[in-house]
Order: C-alpha cells, then sequence, then structure tokens
C-alpha cells in the first residue's frame, strides 16, 4: 500500500498559479519584442535603434550591477506601475535598464517563490526509510550528466517508493542514461521510450560498455578487500585466518583466478541489462539469508566499491555453485522442493531477467502505452531533457492514463515548441505544445520561435563568467548585410552552421559562408569584405548589449512555459499534488526545474 499524500510538501494553489502566470505574463507582453527579433537582423533590421533608447555601455553597466532590490520582501511590493516605467509608453523603446533588470529578476525562477525545495520533498517521500548509497556515475558519463542522473534518479525512486510502483517509463530516454541508472540501482523496471533507432542502438552500445565497467568495478573491489584481509592478517594473524577461512568459504569471495570467476554464476554480478535481457539468478531463501547475514557482520571491512556493487545489485543475482551442496546426501523430498524451485525460476526467468527495455516510438499526445508496452502496469513517467513538445505531451499522456500514477519531467529545447497562436492560425484538432493552460490560451498568447530560442539562454553560466559567444554573433550579423546587398539574399533554405569555429578570420568565413549558400563568392575582393567589418566593428558594443538584454530575460521566459505546465496540471481533477522543483545546479544544467505531480489515491 502507497501511504497517504498527506505527508507531501504544501503545494501552490490553482489561483496562486495562475496569479503569478499572469505576472510574468503581463512583464513578458511588454518585454519580449526584444527576444523576438533574430540576432541576424541585427544591423539589417537597426535593432538597437529600434527597442534600446541608452547607450550601449550604460546597458551592460546595469545589467552588471547587482539586484539585491528584486529578491525578498522588496520584490512584494511592486505592481504594474513599477513595470510601466521599463519601457516608454510611445516608442515601446527599453528606456530605464535597471528596473528592467530588477523586473526580470523578480519574474524569475529564483524569486518568485513557486518552487518546492527538493529536500522538502525528498523528506516526505522518503518517510523514515534511508537513502541509498549510490555508485558513482562519473566513471562512465560526464560531470553534467552524472550530475543530473544522480539528483533526478533519487527522487524518482522516493515517488516510485510512495506510489508503491516498480515500472517506469523514461520518455525520450537516448542513450539510456538514466533508464540504466534507474534500473541497476533501484531495481526498477524501467521502459526507456526514444523517437531515434540511433539513439536506441547507442543504448545497447553504451550498456555494452557499461557491463565491461561493472566487472572492472568489481574486481577492483574485490582486490581491495583482499589487500585489506591481508594488511588485517600480518596485524592479527590468528584471529584473521579464522576468519578469513570462514570468508572464503562463501560464494561471493573464491581465491580463483579472474579467468575462472568470470565463468561462475558471480559474473551474472554485472546487470548486462542486455539491452536484450539482464540476467538474474534465482537463489533459496537460505542462500540469500546466508549473504545478507555475511554483508552485515563483514560490512565494515568492504571497501568503497565493494559495497557500492552490494547496493546496486539486487539481494538474489547471486546463486549458489554446485560445489556447496553434497546432492548425494540431500533426501527425496529436498530434492524434488529444490527442482520446483528451479522450475518456478526458470518460468518467471523471462519477465523478471529483463530490468531496462530500450524501444523506439514516436510519442504524441495521442499515444497508447499499451500498444507498445504489453506489460504495462501501475507505473510512473520520467523525461530527462525531453525536447519542444515531447514534454507537454508527457504530461498529457500522465493525466489521461490512469495506469500512471506519477511524472517527473524536465524539459529542454523549448525554441521546438509548437505554438496554436504563433501564425495566427487556429486548428482545434491539433495538440500543440504551448500554451497548455486555460488562461494563456483565453489570451491566445504566444511567445514566437526567436523568443523560445531567447528561452534556452544560460543566465547563471554568463554570470559565473562564461561568455557570449559575440564574436561570432557579430560575424553572422554582418555577413547577413553582405549578402543582402551584394546578393539581394533576405532568407535562404541553407545554413551557415558551424563556420565561425572553422575560420581563420572574418575573410575566411564570409567565403566558407558563401559557399555553403552556394553564391558565387569570385565578385566579393577580399578589400570589399573588410570594408564591411570595418563598418560595423566600432558597433559591435550594441551586439553585446542586446544579447545581455535577451540573457536578462531568458529566465522570464522559461518560467512563463513552466508555470503554463504547472496550471495546466492544476486544471485537472485527479491530481492530489503537483509542483515545480529545481533539481540540478544551473551552472551545471541550465535547464534544471522538474515538473512533477502525483495523482489522488482514488486513482491507484
Amino acid at each position: 500500500m502507497s501511504r497517504p499524500a498527506l505527508a507531501l510538501p504544501p503545494q501552490l494553489s490553482p489561483a496562486a498559479a495562475e496569479g503569478t502566470l499572469r505576472r510574468v505574463s503581463r512583464f513578458l507582453a511588454r518585454a519580449l519584442p526584444l527576444c523576438r527579433a533574430h540576432t541576424v537582423e541585427f544591423y539589417t533590421r537597426g535593432l538597437w535603434d529600434r527597442f534600446v533608447a541608452p547607450r550601449p555601455a550604460a546597458v551592460l553597466e546595469a545589467l552588471r550591477r547587482p539586484l539585491t532590490e528584486a529578491s525578498g520582501a522588496a520584490a512584494e511590493g511592486w505592481d504594474d506601475d513599477t513595470f510601466s516605467k521599463v519601457f516608454c509608453e510611445n516608442s515601446e523603446k527599453l528606456i530605464n535598464v535597471h528596473s528592467f533588470a530588477l523586473a526580470a529578476k523578480y519574474c524569475s525562477l529564483s524569486s518568485l517563490g513557486v518552487c518546492t525545495p527538493l529536500e522538502d520533498i525528498l523528506e516526505a517521500l522518503r518517510g523514515d526509510n534511508q537513502g541509498t548509497t549510490g555508485i558513482k556515475t562519473d566513471e562512465f558519463m560526464n560531470n553534467k550528466k552524472s550530475h543530473e542522473v544522480q539528483v533526478m534518479s533519487e527522487l524518482v525512486v522516493n515517488i516510485a517508493n510512495y506510489c508503491d510502483i516498480k515500472q517506469v517509463i523514461d520518455i525520450g530516454s537516448g542513450k539510456g542514461y538514466l533508464s540504466s541508472f534507474l534500473s541497476m540501482q533501484y531495481k526498477l523496471k524501467v521502459y526507456g521510450i526514444d523517437s531515434s533507432n540511433i539513439n536506441t542502438n547507442g543504448a545497447h552500445e553504451r550498456n555494452r560498455k557499461l557491463k565491461k565497467h561493472w566487472r572492472a568495478y568489481q574486481s577492483r573491489g574485490k582486490a581491495n578487500l583482499k589487500s585489506q584481509r591481508l594488511e588485517k592478517a600480518n596485524d592479527r594473524p590468528e584471529e584473521s585466518e579464522i576468519k578469513c577461512k570462514a570468508i572464503n568459504e562463501k560464494p561471493l569471495n573464491n581465491d580463483s583466478s579472474l579467468q575462472s570467476q568470470d565463468q561462475m554464476a558471480i559474473q551474472d554480478l554485472v546487470p548486462s541489462c542486455g539491452f536484450k535481457g539482464i540476467a538474474t539468478c534465482e537463489m533459496s531463501k537460505q542462500t540469500e539469508a546466508d549473504l545478507v547475514a555475511w554483508t552485515q557482520s563483514d560490512e565494515n571491512k568492504l571497501s568503497e566499491e565493494t559495497l557500492a556493487i552490494l547496493n546496486v545489485l539486487p539481494a538474489d543475482v547471486v546463486e549458489v555453485s554446485s560445489s556447496q551442496c553434497n546432492c548425494g546426501e540431500l533426501c527425496e523430498e529436498e530434492k524434488a522442493r529444490r527442482k520446483m524451485v528451479s522450475l518456478k525460476a526458470n518460468v518467471s526467468k523471462s519477465s523478471e531477467s529483463n530490468l531496462y527495455f530500450p524501444l523506439t516510438s514516436c510519442i504524441t499526445a495521442k499515444t497508447e502505452l499499451s500498444d507498445i508496452i504489453t506489460d504495462l502496469e501501475d507505473c510512473m513517467m520520467v523525461g530527462l531533457h525531453t525536447c519542444g513538445d515531447l514534454a507537454a505531451n508527457t504530461l498529457r499522456i500522465f493525466t489521461a492514463k490512469p495506469e500512471i500514477k506519477a511524472v517527473c519531467s524536465v524539459g529542454c529545447c523549448y525554441h521546438l515548441l509548437s505554438e496554436q497562436f504563433e501564425n495566427q492560425e487556429e486548428c482545434p484538432s491539433e495538440v500543440w505544445g504551448f500554451p497548455m493552460c486555460q488562461y494563456l490560451k483565453d489570451k491566445g498568447w504566444c511567445c514566437g520561435r526567436n523568443a523560445r530560442m531567447s528561452a534556452c539562454l544560460a543566465l547563471e553560466r554568463v554570470a559565473v563568467g562564461q561568455m557570449l559567444p559575440t564574436e561570432s554573433l557579430f560575424y553572422r550579423a554582418v555577413f547577413q548585410v553582405i549578402i543582402e546587398e551584394i546578393y539581394g539574399v533576405t532568407k535562404s533554405d541553407r545554413h551557415v552552421g558551424k563556420t565561425f569555429s572553422k575560420s581563420s578570420s572574418f575573410i575566411d568565413y564570409v567565403r566558407k559562408s558563401l559557399k555553403k549558400l552556394e553564391l558565387d563568392d569570385s565578385k566579393l575582393p577580399d578589400s570589399c569584405i573588410m570594408d564591411y567589418y570595418e563598418k560595423y566593428k566600432h558597433r559591435m558594443n550594441e551586439l553585446e548589449a542586446f544579447n545581455m538584454v535577451k540573457v536578462v530575460l531568458a529566465p522570464c521566459i522559461e518560467i512563463l512555459i513552466l508555470l503554463d505546465r504547472l496550471c495546466y496540471l492544476k486544471e485537472q481533477e485527479n491530481i492530489a499534488w503537483s509542483g515545480l522543483v529545481k533539481l540540478f545546479d544551473p551552472v551545471k544544467s541550465p535547464r534544471c526545474c522538474a515538473v512533477i505531480a502525483l495523482k489522488k489515491q482514488s486513482c491507484f
């Protein structure tokens, strides 16, 4: 039985969530024109003069100033009149940069107070249970992915335990980083669904390599344990001799060679996750009890690596070798009992041997999961950086399907969202990624692709010194002037791409870009190219300041999208608890906020 939902932290009321959304949307209604403009058109459309009144140096200075006024009690006294001082009523230009920065700060995730602290929800979900000592994911993931998987998996497993479910559906699973970790560390049955066969095949290959890692990890743990025993034996020879003899009789610690160990059942301690099947071995209740007793009595002697292996693996993966028992001495009743246990084990292997199943399928709001997962049962849906509409569709599927009891979704790639009102075309039969909630639908709210692209910018990274790529953006903006004035090209189906990193100079950049667009560069001499460069070089600070304005607005656009999703969940009658939870360090992982919801107990 799952525990009652009363233990969960206080949640934002539907009225409070919509009220916050209203305030953010009112500010962005004035500010979004700054982000709807494309940086490529910065010089060709005269964006600085159209949208910003102060000088670039004044803008940069104001945006780099600390903004302590925007947090805490000071922000509570703000109203629409305060925001109205930011822009000129007639020209709609940005006129007060400091007030603009304060308003943007006030409308960001860190200042609105809409997030439930991760520690609070983990404490409520755990109850009296203690967290599990995890394995070190940084040995087979990069730092960013390791951080994300460690934090999110802890939250997911606690939600699963709270709801008393064992099945997890990972939407947009990619190469299976989160899925494989949830299955190995917590013995959850995970279906990873991704639309790309390339990603699914990559998940198979990654798991094959991960298996090698586990074997090496296990071997190091055994070597360290043996070394510790030898050191102990030198200090206390008699006691160590007795203990080592007793321990060496246990199935996990034979002194045979590594090659012979790989041939024994102990090699299955490394879950193949197979991606075609994870080999698990049945063992008798007595053997399981012996293993638990051995682990508890000798836990203080184990290295951290060995303990990590024991923690990550299910207790029934170890099989008693044939040398452990004398079949000739068994009575007929015991033989029959063991035969029955073996038969039951073989019957259940097909359903119990696999903990992680990667599947290839395109998920939409109308997807029937039972058509993809034949043994669908009570489960939860998760998504770690699900792109574009996939995050919105995950929430729609969650609310519509009774089998799905909880959801934990971290979205990304907001520029890939479909918008209902972006092209002023309404199609009632179409399911859009934005907006989701009724309030923004009634308002006909539209961000626009360029604004959604701005939402992907990382303010926290800029704040710690990771500078914007101003020079590459400058190259592209000046190049746009060249192709419009010289070639008459305003739009092209082809893209320049990452030409900047492959170019030795502005001249080289222009010529390579012209070739990518299939334009004749022979009529453009080097001197002409440099004339354009010199003409705009002194205006590079305008581009830098304009992009800083967009970076400051980025968290506001992101919170608008997140609040839209939260308000959609608040509108559903079958949701017991829903909230936003900041999971990750935003410097390591800028898309750091999860949308979480649990259904009412009556839906269980």
